[in-house]
């Protein structure tokens, strides 16, 4: 039995395992969207096929990290280092393909995880394209000038439509331009860490990346431009229902959460207010 299929099960029954204290944690229509960041990252070994496999099978959707390496591929991780998240030692950006592939991604996460190995983007799109389902994937963008080759990837595979880009791009407005540019279907977040920043934030991109729970009418204005809503930070990133719910009756889009597991039930159990 391949290795990754093994994993891949015990991955989902762990899961579900879970989900018999949170029953159905399924995305539904018209319900806030749940990112998971980084995947499932407290089950399974983060930014792997595995984590993300079981998030599809689950209806979830979840956030990945692109970082390219020495000969020009993108890779799936984090940090700007192996260190953490393998077996290895060293930056990603002085490491071929080649190399970054020979490291054990899983195994210090749990020994049953051992053989994950860092995806290629190429990869993770390849798996997102093979299950479509009605999630969002939030692509935070680490290295810089990676966007065209997204894009071309993203077209590729016919996804492009699912994808939200964040990470440098919600503070950079020409990396914003230029994705706009290569594809109008791609989703572009612009960054409102307060509500001083929110009109700005509003006026240039598809979606605003809210850091702090707007107000009604914010959210009113967000509606009213046609445009669209993700919350992350330390507000919901945490076990944090109160917000959640909060996030959920002002109509918010998207949640990008450690927890997706615990916000899927409950917004399961808590049905969003109508406009």
């Amino acid at each position: 039995m391949p290795i990754l299929s093994s994993i891949a099960r015990l991955l989902f029954a762990a899961a579900l395992l879970v989900l018999a204290h949170h029953p159905a944690a399924a995305e539904e229509p018209g319900k806030t969207r749940i990112v998971a960041h980084r995947g499932l990252l407290l089950h399974a070994p983060e930014n792997t096929l595995s984590n993300f496999r079981a998030c599809l099978d689950l209806r979830l959707g979840f956030e990945l990290d692109v970082e390219r390496t020495r000969d020009g591929h993108l890779v799936c991780i984090h940090d700007s280092t192996v260190d953490r998240t393998t077996d290895g030692r060293g930056a990603v950006a002085d490491m071929t393909l080649d190399q970054i592939r020979q490291l054990d991604a899983g195994g210090w996460f749990d020994p049953r995880f051992a053989g994950e190995r860092v995806p290629t983007i190429d990869e993770v799109f390849q798996l997102i394209a093979e299950q479509p389902r009605e999630v969002l994937v939030a692509v935070d963008i680490k290295a810089e000038g990676v966007e065209r080759d997204l894009v071309s990837l993203a077209t590729q595979y016919g996804i492009t439509d699912r994808l939200l880009f964040i990470g440098r791009t919600i503070s950079d407005a020409a990396l914003r331009t230029r994705i706009r540019e290569l594809s109008p279907d791609v989703l572009t977040a612009a960054v409102a860490n307060n509500p001083a920043e929110f009109v700005a934030a509003l006026q240039s991109a598809s979606v605003v990346y809210f850091r702090y729970l707007p107000s009604a009418q914010e959210m009113a204005a967000v509606r009213q431009a046609g445009k669209g809503s993700f919350i992350a930070g330390n507000l919901v990133a945490g076990n944090q229902p109160e917000n959640w719910q909060l996030a959920s009756e002002l109509r918010i889009d998207a949640v990008l959460t450690d927890y997706p597991l615990e916000l899927a039930a409950m917004l399961r159990q808590s049905p969003r207010r109508k406009p």
